[in-house]
């Protein structure tokens, strides 16, 4: 299987029972399930061949012709078969009056901050938390990176509002996160130090910050 982001053969391997793809080359993580679908699905949405548009458009046709045909025998104008009525006016404002409180709650919800100890915190954003916690816990992730796994279309796909709650609600040390990481390139890998904090800051690497980059090379032994 190739990675979407730098089509590179990823590998395969499994956390806390749930199966990733992992990408050497780029170092994303993918969740394999989802990859899997996404990837089946953009298949088969460029190779078959669907006539579902050219059946509509025929019966379509057909049902004008009728319509048409049926206008005609009553002599009444085909276009007075099709009411237009227009919703009653105090419907239509109250549906605005919803709508606008609607977006008002939503922004006033994600421009507020949500507590620990907050019982409505939506089951999405506990989620979050849960998953944030293991990528930093086992994968030792960076901020950026735990973040851009959380709201990948190829990794958990949490919503931003979500993504964000959770990094801003665990306990982590991202300096320890780094070493770790480091740590895991120097035994693994054989990389020099310049080399493994390149990898650390990298964009298409772990995403680390040049502060918490610089306290793992100089705490490595």
């Amino acid at each position: 299987m190739k990675c979407p982001n730098c089509n590179n053969d990823v590998i395969i391997k499994e956390l806390n029972d749930k199966k990733y793809a992992v990408c050497d080359s780029c170092k994303k993580i993918y969740d394999l399930d989802k990859l899997i679908a996404i990837r089946s699905k953009k298949i088969m949405q460029n190779d078959t061949f669907r006539p579902t548009k050219i059946v509509i458009s025929i019966l379509a046709s057909s049902l004008i012709i009728v319509i048409a045909v049926i206008a005609a025998l009553l002599g009444t104008p085909a276009e007075s078969s099709v009411s237009h009525t227009a919703p009653p006016k105090d419907m239509a404002e109250t549906s605005s009056v919803k709508k606008t409180k609607s977006r008002k709650s939503a922004t006033d919800r994600s421009d507020s901050e949500v507590t620990a100890k907050d019982e409505n915190i939506p089951k999405e954003f506990q989620s979050a938390v849960n998953s944030a916690a293991n990528y930093s816990n086992i994968m030792h992730m960076s901020k950026t990176g735990i973040y851009n796994q959380l709201t990948s279309e190829y990794g958990d796909q949490f919503s931003a509002e979500a993504a964000q709650y959770a990094i801003d609600h665990i306990n982590v040390d991202w300096n320890e996160n780094a070493l770790q990481k480091a740590k895991t390139y120097q035994d693994e890998m054989n990389m020099s130090p310049a080399a493994i904090r390149d990898q650390l800051i990298s964009e298409y690497g772990e995403q680390f910050t040049t502060e918490e980059a610089d306290y793992a090379i100089s705490n490595l032994h």
